[in-house]
């Protein structure tokens, strides 16, 4: 059962963006300076153009020509200052939106890097995909280009509103009493759209994580015929996803609507109120014509800011979910970094994944150093959890897995620097990250040389094509590089394993879901691997059982025969009923 990552409420997300601003308020307070004059040249072209009017509509002697041709001078002066104003403001605010941005993706990598294992695999992959994809890109438009354009309305609208007072304090309350029947609608928007992107963005992270898993085990969905069931679940999850998206739509459509109205009204509103008071000779045409400017340049930053709400709270949900990655609490407090190079110890482990429904029930098992071992049983079993166990991914809920002598130390007990090279665990699930090829393998130990790179290679057999890459180990591959097969890809895996050094290996079918042929030339890779190292493999075929030194048999959560092959299958219990039922098959 997955369990989403938690999200984050108003009061964290808030507490972040203040941290963002302090930790950049000196570019912010640059662009914000550099803003406000741009939208106070701006609010000064009309108030120059209704002294023309007046000018030009008042008494006319010999230095009117030449006062008016200063004043058009004084437009151009203002356009000219706020094209340059606003190209440089826009400009910086780029530049610090990149910044931003850049800061907040790393800091997540980051935290979901560090997330524990056990969360990763609780949460399932659809929920951490969407945080890290869809939630970033949800952030990136505002994070990038918002900065500048927010400011640029806020500092626009409240110039236009401090001008139009200056101007004229009698026209000014038409232009801003319909500016506030903006409010309410806003408000009622708020009220409803931030759960409603919540919802929609948790709900494509479902429907990015049945897309993922179903593609990534493509192979056994066809091989059991899952096809038709894996696509009710997505059906299930798009007509989910398309019910809120519609929610959203309409909440949208009426904000639109209500910014629509509130943005045409204040120009009637100027427009009729001015023909009142110029009637009655309490403003000049002049003034009339300033403020019914100042009413239209209104309309763009409204316009815009129906975009802009509606971004903010998309990117708002994003957030939220952002920094709910943060706030996961570690499943353990490392307080050693001791590296023993004993093999792990299982003292009565339990563990349950949902509170009261144990899948291990007081397991006992001492490995001996260098041997292998096969743990076997039926699907279900418990068998991987317990190769969970062994590789320190879960703290066992009741219980102690320890390395050590005597009472050892607790496997979450330890560093993740020491966990790693302790015990580490290889699944059938590889990947090349796209980058240089160094950079993939310094994944696993970032201070190795190219040296100890190159020995890395020759160990699992991939020396020779590495050398042949065009730019070597510097060569960029994954996406946007050199394509590796699925082959070399599990040999850079292997590679991984073996810059990290680990005294123990839990082996969880590595190498199933590769071709035959790809497969037989990866089981090599991880012989060399393997060799000189204490090593537990999950075994879904008994052939691997076979080859072992002993066997662990787990029914139900618990191990009921433990011994070499031979001795097991003579004793007649589960292994050899297990051993039947493989050979016959």
């Amino acid at each position: 059962m997955n369990r989403r990552l938690p999200v984050a409420d108003g009061a964290a997300v808030r507490r972040r963006a203040v941290e963002l601003v302090r930790e950049h308020r000196g570019a912010i307070a640059a662009v914000t300076i550099i803003q406000l004059l741009a939208a106070l040249a701006s609010v000064g072209i009309p108030r120059v153009l209704g002294s023309m009017v007046d000018l030009v509509t008042g008494a006319v002697d010999a230095n009117t020509a030449g006062r008016l041709q200063g004043l058009i001078v004084v437009v151009i002066a203002l356009a000219v200052g706020n094209a340059a104003l606003t190209g440089c403001g826009e400009y910086l605010a780029r530049v610090l939106g990149e910044r931003v941005f850049a800061e907040l993706r790393e800091r997540l990598v980051g935290s979901a890097m560090h997330l524990p294992l056990s969360v990763v695999e609780s949460a399932g992959t659809g929920d951490l995909l969407g945080r890290t994809g869809r939630d970033l890109d949800s952030i990136r438009n505002v994070v990038q280009r918002g900065v500048s354009q927010i400011l640029v309305i806020v500092l626009t609208l409240l110039t236009i509103v401090a001008a139009a007072v200056i101007t004229s304090p009698q026209l000014s309350p038409a232009l801003i009493i319909p500016l506030l029947t903006i409010l309410p609608a806003a408000s009622w928007y708020l009220r409803y759209a931030v759960p409603a992107y919540r919802a929609m963005n948790a709900m494509w992270a479902e429907v990015d994580g049945v897309v993922a898993e179903t593609a990534d085990q493509a192979v056994t969905v066809d091989a059991h015929g899952l096809g038709a069931r894996r696509n009710r679940i997505l059906d299930r999850a798009m007509i989910e996803v398309w019910s809120t998206e519609q929610y959203a739509l309409w909440l949208r459509i009426v904000l639109i609507t209500a910014l629509g109205l509130g943005s045409f009204a204040p120009v009637i509103a100027v427009v009729a109120w001015g023909a009142w008071l110029a009637g009655h000779g309490a403003v000049s045409l002049g003034a009339i014509t300033t403020v019914s400017l100042y009413a239209v340049q209104l309309r763009t930053p409204v316009s815009e800011m129906t975009f802009w709400i509606d971004s903010l709270q998309t990117a708002g949900a994003a957030m939220s979910r952002i920094v709910g990655v943060e706030l996961v609490a570690p499943d353990r407090q490392a307080t050693s970094s001791t590296v023993t190079g004993r093999p792990p110890r299982v003292c009565g482990v339990s563990y349950a994944y949902l509170p009261g429904h144990d899948v291990l029930h007081d397991v006992d098992l001492e490995l001996i150093p260098g041997e292998r071992l096969a743990v076997v049983g039926p699907s279900g079993s418990g068998k991987s959890t317990l190769g969970r166990m062994l590789a320190g991914i879960h703290p066992p809920t009741r219980g102690r897995v320890t390395v050590g002598d005597g009472d050892g130390v607790d496997l979450t007990a330890l560093t993740e620097d020491a966990l790693h090279h302790e015990v580490a665990l290889v699944t059938q699930e590889h990947h090349v990250f796209a980058c240089s090829l160094a950079d993939n393998l310094r994944l696993a130990r970032t201070d190795a040389t190219d040296a100890e790179l190159e020995r890395a290679l020759e160990v699992v057999g991939a020396a020779e094509w590495a050398r042949g890459l065009s730019d070597g180990l510097d060569t960029l591959v994954g996406a946007g590089g050199v394509q590796l097969t699925p082959g070399q890809a599990q040999q850079v895996a292997l590679a991984r394993i073996v810059l990290m050094d680990p005294a123990t290996l839990v082996l969880d079918e590595a190498t199933s879901l590769l071709d035959p042929s790809v497969a037989r030339s990866a089981e090599r890779s991880l012989d060399a691997v393997l060799a000189g190292r204490t090593v537990v493999a999950i075994a879904h075929r008994l052939d691997t059982a076979a080859a072992a030194d002993r066997v662990a048999v787990v029914i139900d959560g618990r191990i009921v025969e433990l011994g070499p092959h031979a001795e097991l299958l003579a004793a007649g219990g589960e292994y050899a009923r297990l051993w039947r039922a493989w050979v016959s098959g």
